[in-house]
């Protein structure tokens, strides 16, 4: 089972790289504040996202669009990774100094010694989407049905991975009953379900939307709600956050702040404006062409987004259930939860 997944995941290798490639040079032009007065002398700070043109990091760039980033004198550097879990790699190995992913790697994290925490939740739910293959549609009717399947996710050791494995087991179905294929997001991914290299998968808009207006899948599971990800996983699930090294948070206060009150700004700012709106301030490329389905994938994931930047209540404790359910690490080791996020910096910019 794991050659096959190593094999698979190498079939799309290629694909993987070019996309890469690809998304870093469209977010090479817009990447970089200027740090409030345009002088470039603002206080640095490197910022790894798990794929910035993925809607549910949309916070990332649009603070930058914005200007928030400016305004608070921050000089801030948007770099990309197709996957939230290179992003982790990125900030525990020093090169950043945060990362825009999913919460649930503070937790992970912290089992490996690693003092990693959220100091800004973007969301309340997970943003995903678990889509059928058209020509699987028939046969994947639920998770029940994982057995023996090609499961797509960004990367191996991503929250999508994480999350494919809780809804299998929630469902009778082993981790070493079905194979996890890495294969990114956007064309990556529709090329993977089209293909066949995939029966289904898990992935998040501008991809969810894209498939299906190709017709190239329909949606099995939708968590792009609180009220979805109540149903699939018993409550808020809090996933895209900007999260720190303890440390370099506890070091650096002023600047944390600041970050907290440029992502706050760009949280309430979104809940004012309709998603034609927001599509219309992000980068021409993001829309690929087609401006009114980017919109239309912005509104369907607009609903996961919190409002203040708190993390929700109960929402640790739904994150530290669903990894216990198949992360031995996680399952028996003592998870303190109070360590893994801070609200101290968002109710300060409230």
């Amino acid at each position: 089972m794991r050659k096959t997944a190593r094999y698979a995941s190498l079939a799309v290798s290629g694909l993987l790289a070019l996309s890469s490639l690809t998304a870093c040079a469209n977010d090479a032009a817009s990447s970089s504040s200027s740090g409030g007065k345009g002088d470039g002398k603002g206080t640095k700070v490197k910022i790894m996202v798990g794929g910035l043109d993925k809607v549910i990091y949309m916070p990332a760039m649009l603070t930058q669009r914005l200007g928030y980033f400016d305004s608070e004198g921050l000089d801030v550097e948007l770099l990309s990774e197709p996957a939230g879990v290179q992003a982790e790699t990125a900030l525990v190995s020093g090169q950043v100094q945060g990362a825009v992913g999913f919460y649930d790697h503070t937790l992970d994290l912290q089992t490996k010694g690693k003092a990693v925490e959220s100091v800004v939740q973007f969301s309340h739910a997970p943003g995903e989407v678990e889509v059928v293959a058209s020509k699987k549609a028939g046969d994947i009717g639920s998770p029940k049905d994982f057995k023996g399947r090609k499961l797509g996710v960004t990367g191996l050791g991503s929250s999508t991975d994480f999350l494919t494995k809780y809804l299998a087991v929630k469902n009778g179905v082993d981790v070493s009953e079905f194979t996890p294929v890495a294969v990114g997001a956007g064309p990556t991914f529709i090329a993977a379900l089209q293909q066949g290299s995939i029966d289904a998968g898990m992935t998040t808009d501008p991809t969810v939307a894209t498939i299906l207006d190709k017709k190239a899948g329909k949606i099995l599971l939708d968590m792009r709600t609180p009220e979805g990800s109540q149903e699939a996983l018993g409550g808020p699930y809090p996933s895209s956050s900007l999260y720190m090294q303890t440390d370099w948070v506890n070091g650096h206060k002023e600047t944390v702040q600041k970050l907290a009150n440029a992502f706050v700004k760009t949280l309430k700012w979104m809940a004012g404006h309709s998603a034609s709106e927001i599509a219309a301030k992000m980068p021409a490329d993001y829309s690929q062409g087609d401006k009114a389905l980017y919109a239309e994938a912005i509104k369907s994931t607009l609903p996961m987004f919190t409002k203040d930047g708190v993390m929700p209540a109960n929402g640790p404790e739904t994150v530290e259930k669903v990894l216990k359910a198949f992360n031995p690490n996680i399952k028996n080791a003592e998870v303190d939860l109070k360590k893994t996020y801070t609200t101290e910096f968002v109710e300060a910019a409230k």
